[in-house]
């Protein structure tokens, strides 16, 4: 792909940038981007010599290719956009904020702390109708709203958060080839998830690898397990008053979705290995039983990332697959989805902090980001072709699909609770020291 090729009105009717085409990934016109857009977008905004600083978690790769996207927004309006990252944004933004030097736009990665900032009167509302845009145009769409609406100084709730880049944890891996060898079908219910448990069970397969272990972090995935579980036996409603302890850790409803986890995870039966020593075995480590001869488990429920943990021959889509972690076809409520992501939101506003923010509501400027690998979107609009691969395609599939999307309970809870009481007694529940309503009572007891 040529990189020096020169941008031309004739091209592109960019405002007065003199952009020159090895500025940007791809020439204008190419790919299976969404032109229409970004030239919709240029012609109606020219922010000539306006500067525009942009602060973010990224750094190296992911930092690279948010400012190739960055650069289309400066060709398209003349803007002097920059971005910077930084692996202490959490700290730097509060103290940028107090000082009064804040940049214009920051990337938050995740909602707690972008609550907190709004809460004292250091964010500014986005465009009023940039709601109800979201409701429209993304999958699960009151959930987008929901995780960027906080309350403002005077305790009134408003829109501060755009979201703009999700990872999904409700997958499960699994080897295609030793489904066909058992003729197993991929399930499309969690009551289909059951049965073909019960099914390797009988076959005498090992149906899942559960590894906690993460060092200091020991129990997170314990957690996201509890998460996944509470979205597929209650309402959002109540996954977040859970969250906000509106109710209680210790309620019986939480009790019974960790009874629910450890009827899956502690049940020696279901897993491999010993299934009170879960906490003892690496999380990293743990998906490697798939990709033994014969293997030592025929399933492993875990967020997009931990294919890195993968061994390196293991051709995605090929040799390991993933399907969608299913909901409850008996409960009705719909197909919720689990993850994380990072949201935008304007920490110093100018026209041309909103003109981005309007960027970012083109197909364009999410099919960039797609076509560079480790970029998922609820957009609706925007081309699923543009992925960089199969993988992504899939998980962006089941992202379009959901019906409610919930951040990270842990991450969302206090520190001491999330990052702390619910890890360490997910571990004493899994390695049955404890049971789920003693579990449960002493992370209610924790709550500051």
């Amino acid at each position: 792909m040529t990189r020096s090729f020169m941008v031309g009105a004739a091209a592109l009717a960019f405002t007065a940038s003199g952009a020159l085409a090895q500025d940007l990934m791809v020439p204008v016109g190419e790919g299976p981007f969404n032109w229409d857009s970004y030239q919709a977008f240029a012609d109606a905004t020219d922010m000539s010599g306006e500067d525009l600083t942009i602060f973010g978690p990224w750094l190296a790769g992911e930092a690279a290719a948010f400012e190739n996207l960055v650069a289309y927004f400066n060709a398209a309006t003349g803007a002097g956009a920059t971005y910077v990252g930084s692996d202490s944004l959490e700290q730097q933004i509060v103290i940028d904020a107090e000082a009064g030097s804040a940049p214009n736009l920051t990337v938050f990665p995740q909602p707690g702390l972008a609550r907190n900032l709004a809460a004292r009167g250091f964010l500014e509302p986005l465009p009023a109708d940039l709601a109800d845009w979201t409701r429209e145009n993304m999958a699960a769409g009151q959930s987008w709203v929901d995780l960027g609406t906080y309350a403002n100084a005077d305790g009134q709730d408003e829109f501060y958060g755009f979201f703009f880049n999700v990872n999904v944890k409700s997958l499960v891996w699994y080897i295609p080839e030793n489904f066909e060898d058992f003729g197993y079908d991929v399930p499309t219910t969690m009551e289909e998830f059951t049965a073909l448990m019960d099914q390797m069970v009988e076959d005498g397969e090992t149906p899942l690898c559960v590894g906690l272990g993460s060092g200091g972090a020991t129990g997170w995935p314990a957690t996201d397990w509890v998460e996944d579980l509470m979205l597929r036996t209650q309402p959002p409603e109540v996954y977040d008053a859970w969250v906000a302890n509106d109710m209680p850790f210790d309620d019986p409803r939480v009790v019974e979705v960790i009874e629910l986890y450890g009827s899956f995870t502690g049940n020696d039966d279901y897993v491999a290995g010993d299934a009170n020593a879960t906490a003892t075995i690496d999380f990293r480590e743990s998906p490697l039983g798939l990709f033994e001869s014969p293997p030592s488990c025929m399933m492993h429920r875990q967020a997009s990332f931990i294919p890195a943990y993968f061994p390196e021959d293991a051709e995605l889509g090929v040799d390991v697959d993933f399907f969608y972690f299913p909901a409850y076809a008996g409960r009705d409520l719909g197909t919720p989805v689990l993850g994380a992501g990072t949201l935008f939101a304007i920490t110093n506003p100018t026209p041309a902090a909103e003109a981005f923010i309007a960027f970012l509501q083109t197909p364009f400027a999410h099919e960039v980001m797609m076509a560079q690998d480790g970029f998922l979107t609820p957009l609706l609009s925007a081309n699923p072709e543009a992925y960089a691969n199969d993988t992504q395609r899939g998980l962006g599939e089941i992202l379009t699909s959901a019906t409610t999307f919930r951040f990270d309970a842990s991450d969302l809870m206090p520190g001491a609770v999330g990052a702390g009481s619910f890890w360490t007694g997910m571990v004493d529940f899994s390695s049955g020291t404890k049971d789920a309503a003693t579990v449960a009572s002493e992370i209610q007891a924790s709550w500051p």
